[in-house]
């Protein structure tokens, strides 16, 4: 049976799904499950929620726990990665609070922008230890990557080592759900066709499954009847002004571009209701809910949900983000299976059985008008061969031009982080299509100086 490593494992509630996404599966029920993590308080409620969901599934998997990354990865056949090197504390407060000081400011700051350059950064040299282990310890295994900044960090892993590897993200299948849910129309009866970088990939086709119907003048109708949910706004304008609907929200989006976030242009954070600051209230939000997690697995008793909710009362994430969070810990003890692609890739590979996933991969002709070896995402096929990326040719012209300004910041940060040469981060902040439209040359410089000096010890290469 499959060695599965769970790499960053602390991250309890993203394993517990996974861990039951795999279990669920009869053919995987008798894996072995290797939790890893260099926090033991959170490794040890991870174990103990592996080996619950064991239990509930009537499954018979091996659960192995270990602080030692080697040991968890000595004959893997998958690893699943899901860390944060630097932690929301001090490195995420450090992204957002040292840009603010320069009227830079940011919603997520996970993937591109200051603070996506600052966590790649982070990032790519762990990553890439990860794999110079697997190519020694499990070489043929496949790394499965759900660490942001998603398409710096594929990237850099594709230049810098020979292992099998794939990034997965859940937002074109999130997206799909949303857009079914603003026109009408059952998320299942519809068929569509994504493409791009991630968190720039756009529905090139978006139809209905039985007859052929194009889907996007029901999405154009949203507009016109005024029905844009409050949380989507940045998104439908860009879908006016393009012509295709990308696949990440509105609070990322709006800081992959120079046109919404901007200092002296207050109404424009009204119109878009774009929410400033929204990780770190995000993180505060799930950092509680995982500490009251902890408390009342210990306790062996679940709280109620009025306890629950005056408990989160002083956190505000966005509303549907907090409500998520709410109903997760409710609903904790339930093992449903999640939109991820993790589980399906693994018992696709192990069963032979083909299935469509979204995956990142290395642009090798996939994509004609964007460059070669930057990291796309793509409809894959998987099946026992591993991941298989289809064919797409060119993209409309104004979705790949816009993409190519951030990939000029993902190229110019992967080449950083594996040169470490300094002065590429200052090339990457400088193209930062937000960065630029906001900050003068000087102050980008020092900006860039100063989150160096404030990461320390995370970023030794630099200094």
């Amino acid at each position: 049976m499959a060695k599965i490593a769970f790499i960053g494992a602390g991250s309890t509630v993203f394993a517990k799904n996974l861990i039951g996404d795999i279990l669920s599966f009869p053919e995987l029920a008798a894996s072995t499950i290797s939790l890893m993590d260099i926090d033991e308080g959170r490794l040890r409620t991870s174990e103990g929620v592996a080996h619950q969901i064991n239990q509930i599934l009537h499954a018979n998997a091996t659960i192995e726990a270990t602080t030692d990354r080697r040991a968890a990865l000595d004959g893997a056949d998958y690893a699943i990665c899901m860390i944060q090197v630097g932690g929301y504390k001090p490195s995420t407060v450090i992204d957002f609070e040292i840009p603010k000081k320069y009227g830079l400011r940011q919603t997520i700051a996970d993937t591109l922008g200051i603070g996506g350059i600052m966590r790649a950064l982070r990032t790519i040299p762990v990553l890439l230890s990860i794999a110079h282990d697997m190519e020694e310890l499990c070489p043929d295994a496949l790394f499965i990557n759900y660490v942001n900044p998603m398409a710096m960090n594929q990237w850099a892993l594709s230049r810098g080592s020979t292992i099998r590897t794939v990034g997965l993200c859940h937002s074109v299948p999130y997206t799909a759900y949303e857009l079914s849910r603003d026109i009408n129309v059952p998320v299942e009866d519809i068929r569509y066709l994504v493409a791009g970088i991630n968190h720039m990939a756009y529905f090139l086709t978006f139809e209905n499954r039985h007859t052929g119907e194009d889907l996007y003048p029901k999405l154009r109708q949203v507009i016109a009847e005024g029905r844009v949910p409050d949380w989507n706004r940045v998104r439908y304008e860009m879908f006016s002004r393009l012509g295709y609907f990308v696949t990440e929200s509105s609070e990322h989006f709006s800081e992959y571009v120079p046109w919404f976030i901007k200092r002296d242009r207050p109404d424009l954070i009204e119109k878009f209701n774009i929410p400033l600051d929204e990780y770190i209230e995000r993180c505060e939000a799930l950092i509680l809910a995982w500490e009251l997690m902890e408390k009342t697995q210990a306790a062996g008793q679940p709280l109620s949900e009025h306890e629950i909710r005056n408990l989160l009362k002083d956190v505000n994430p966005m509303p549907f983000i907090k409500e998520g969070i709410i109903r997760g810990m409710i609903d904790f003890d339930k093992i449903e299976r999640s939109v991820e692609y993790g589980s399906s890739i693994i018992y696709s590979m192990e069963t032979n059985s083909p299935r469509l996933i979204y995956g990142n991969v290395p642009n090798t002709g996939i994509i004609t008008n964007l460059p070669e070896g930057c990291c796309v995402e793509v409809p894959c096929l998987v099946d026992s061969n591993g991941i298989q990326p289809t064919h797409i040719g060119a993209l409309p012209p104004q979705l790949a031009a816009l993409m190519q300004t951030n990939i000029n910041v993902q190229a110019l940060t992967v080449e950083a982080a594996l040169t470490c040469k300094r002065e590429h981060i200052y090339h990457a902040a400088m193209l930062d299509p937000h960065t630029a439209a906001e900050l003068s040359l000087d102050d980008i410089w020092s900006m860039v100086d100063e989150l160096l000096e404030a990461h320390g010890s995370w970023l030794p290469e630099y200094h």
